[in-house]
């Protein structure tokens, strides 16, 4: 039943979702520029956006954002996202504005500093059953306690959420390849699992890298070749500007896409290896 829902709120197995981090600097500023970005997501194809309250100031920016976004009426699957993990305002708040689903950093696990409060997530969901849970397991900045068992927290998640999302170290850093291989192998085939970190963006395109996650974190390697297409370079110069940070037996993969095009370099067989021949997705 959950993974129906997912497949009919998005359409597709892997949909591609962008974060509003509602940046700017005054409240209208920051709802106008909000729907901008949200218009650059419906002219790219992306799938999703999710509203979150990270730079928002207040919740009322968020709420209007919200508004605004429903009555321009954007080919985009709406979702909130209210840190952190006040699943108490995020669920109500979509139900009211009709945002298809939200996310959650954690939605199952016991961390140091955090545990889900089970007992209340579960009656407001019962009360709001049509909006969607995209939750995240042993997430960014969360460390589980010790004796945490991983296949046990995504299983209990897997129960609660229509999807789970897996994270790197950090915003902005490579999500392992190797810890989302593991969180398919305990999952299964079926359940929507979410790469929720990893990508770099801002006004002049975004950038996404795969390979040896220990050594692009050491590089901040998403964040460097976005920092070569802010000084100028086309996204393909800069991907490979950030290729030769490393030696070629340390595997690399790397996308840019800003307003001059995109560009792609590795030194490896990556996922869109066969696509770079006509320059295609």
């Amino acid at each position: 039943m959950l993974n129906k829902q997912f497949y009919r709120v998005f359409k597709k197995p892997k949909p591609i979702l962008g974060m509003i981090h509602l940046a700017g600097d005054s409240s209208d500023n920051k709802i106008k520029r909000a729907l901008a970005e949200m218009k650059i997501f419906e002219n790219c194809s992306i799938d999703g956006a999710i509203i979150e309250n990270y730079h928002a100031g207040s919740m009322k920016v968020v709420e209007e954002t919200l508004k605004e976004a429903t009555k321009h009426k954007l080919n985009l699957v709406l979702g909130v996202n209210v840190l952190p993990n006040e699943f108490y305002v995020s669920i109500p708040m979509a139900a009211k504005y009709g945002a298809a689903f939200v996310q959650l950093d954690v939605i199952a696990g016991k961390y140091t500093a955090y545990e889900l409060p089970y007992a209340e997530y579960a009656s407001i969901r019962e009360k709001h059953p049509n909006v969607m849970v995209l939750g995240g397991v042993w997430f960014k900045y969360y460390t589980p306690v010790e004796g945490s068992n991983l296949e046990n927290d995504l299983l209990e998640g897997a129960k609660r959420a229509e999807a789970i999302v897996v994270t790197g170290e950090g915003t902005g850093m490579e999500t392992d390849l190797e810890k989302i291989k593991k969180f398919r192998q305990i999952l299964g085939p079926d359940k929507p699992l979410i790469v929720g970190a990893g990508l770099y963006a801002g006004p002049h395109g975004a950038v996404s890298v795969t390979g040896i996650g220990e050594e692009i974190i050491k590089q901040v390697l998403s964040k460097f070749v976005y920092d070569r297409m802010a000084d100028g370079l086309a996204p393909q110069k800069a991907a490979e500007r950030g290729l030769a940070l490393f030696v070629k037996d340390v595997p690399i993969g790397i996308i840019a896409v800003g307003d001059r095009g995109w560009g792609e370099a590795c030194n490896t067989r990556m996922a869109y290896f066969t696509s770079t021949r006509n320059r295609t997705f």
